[in-house]
């Protein structure tokens, strides 16, 4: 328990969508800092002991829950939703699953695969991979975000400029986000914590694991912004760095053939190099490799890398 938050909502409290007619589950002052109990993001469905059978049997009506929300006083619209992420207590406990008709090479890997990890919450060490590797840990949110100004339920998938679903793996303890507000009293929440994940999250599940999150909340009147911005404490990459990187290109007219090229060729690099079923180093490739794009000047064609940390095999 966090003894310096002025607020705790436990799990229970969650939604799984958006929706600017939600209950709060809290009502707390500008300034605030609030120990959230999230779920990971199958909401229970997967982990310890899940099987392939698991993730057929996923039901995709349950997913992504976010906790919340937090009626913050004195927001209004126009205004920012200052978040100050201040600290991730984890469970020890995570999986990263392939999806049938999820991720970015679902054509590709069209059947379920899972991998359960085990990690030390304390000491956040680098997990081993049961196929090969040790990936490092590196926690953070998947979704955070503000109820949008648009009535009704909204899927909590699909990211937004209110936030959501974002999947950014630098939005991790000591970063500062900024998001616009919509609607009276901002309505945020918080969820799909990952103990890791790469840019991109290719395969669509990183290390989902169970967390809980401490933010301070803050509202910054008239900052009309148009879209999520963070600031990040220092580094981002370096618990991945020091090793350097296998990198795989795709290059083209289009970016999102790019990027399934370039992620399929580090698969293809992966199996042939540490023996690994091409399912395994896609699920690998999701949870600590990074897409990036190098070249979008030089037309027609534009320049995708995939960056994979050779300290997981070293």
């Amino acid at each position: 328990m966090c003894v310096a938050c002025d607020y705790t909502i436990h799990r229970a409290s969650h939604n799984f969508g958006w929706n600017r007619d939600f209950a709060p589950a809290l009502v707390a002052k500008s300034g605030s800092t609030i120990h959230f109990e999230c779920i990971d993001s199958s909401a229970g469905q997967l982990g310890e002991g899940s099987t392939v059978q698991s993730v057929v049997d996923l039901d995709f009506g349950k997913v992504n829950p976010v906790t919340g929300p937090v009626y913050v006083e004195g927001a209004e619209p126009g205004d920012a939703l200052k978040v100050t992420i201040r600290k991730f207590v984890p469970s020890g406990i995570g999986w990263t699953a392939n999806i049938p008709g999820f991720g970015l090479l679902a054509d590709q890997f069209t059947d379920p695969a899972i991998h359960v990890w085990t990690y030390d919450p304390q000491s956040m060490a680098p997990s081993l991979y049961g196929p090969g590797g040790r990936v490092p840990l590196k926690p953070f949110a998947g979704t955070i975000g503000v109820a949008p100004a648009e009535p009704g339920l909204h899927s909590v998938v699909p990211p937004r400029r209110v936030g959501g679903n974002l999947d950014i793996r630098d939005i991790t303890e000591g970063v500062t986000l900024y998001l616009p507000i919509e609607v009276e009293g901002a309505l945020f929440s918080i969820g799909d914590t990952h103990a890791a994940q790469g840019d991109g999250e290719v395969c669509g599940t990183a290390i989902e694991s169970r967390m809980d999150v401490e933010a301070t909340l803050e509202v910054v009147k008239g900052m009309k912004l148009e879209s999520p911005r963070f600031t990040t404490p220092g580094p981002v990459t370096r618990h991945l760095d020091a090793a350097g990187y296998e990198v795989t290109t795709g290059i083209g007219p289009d970016l999102m053939t790019g990027a399934r090229e370039a992620v399929m060729r580090m698969v293809d690099l992966l199996a042939a190099d540490h023996g690994m079923n091409p399912v395994d180093a896609y699920m690998l490739c999701s949870v600590c490799g990074d897409l990036r794009i190098s070249e979008i000047v030089d037309m027609p064609n534009w320049v995708v890398s995939f960056y994979f940390p050779r300290i997981v095999f070293s």
